[in-house]
């Protein structure tokens, strides 16, 4: 009802003041103006709002949502991969000596590997069996 309302307004008022200001903070780091800043942030905020508009009305039309999914799959892992690959590359000062910078190269790689092979068997299962899980955390929420 309407506390849910308010409670989900604060919350996510929470979350964006703090990114918001931080955005602000790099536009100017980056060598804007005041009136730059504000005027790239605000732009930022109104191609967001267009975005979810047309996603609204995008997402009404029962052809079009399963290209919609994709699409937004394919741009997080695009955004993450683009994000996370050159850290991986990058390698990683040895903390105590410069003597050591390749010793453990490889467990680190296999490592990473590990871990990104992982969250593509969790998010497997989790797709394969989504409809199993469904029930089991629906028949624990009506038993409450």
């Amino acid at each position: 009802g309407y506390m849910s309302g308010v409670s989900t307004s604060v919350a996510v008022l929470c979350h964006e003041l703090p990114h918001e200001i931080g955005d602000f903070a790099m536009l100017l780091k980056a060598g804007m103006s005041i009136k730059q800043a504000i005027f790239y942030n605000v732009l930022s905020s109104v191609l967001a709002f267009i975005g979810m508009v047309t996603g609204l009305l995008l997402g009404t039309i029962s052809n079009v949502t399963p290209w919609i999914f994709t699409a937004t799959a394919g741009i997080f892992l695009y955004v993450a991969l683009v994000d996370m690959v050159p850290e991986l590359s990058s390698g990683h000062a040895h903390p105590i000596s410069k003597d050591k910078q390749h010793e453990g190269h490889w467990l680190e790689i296999m490592l990473q590997v590990l871990g990104m092979s992982m969250g593509v068997s969790i998010m497997l299962l989790i797709a394969l069996y989504e409809h199993d899980l469904k029930g089991i955390f629906s028949e624990g929420h009506h038993e409450h």
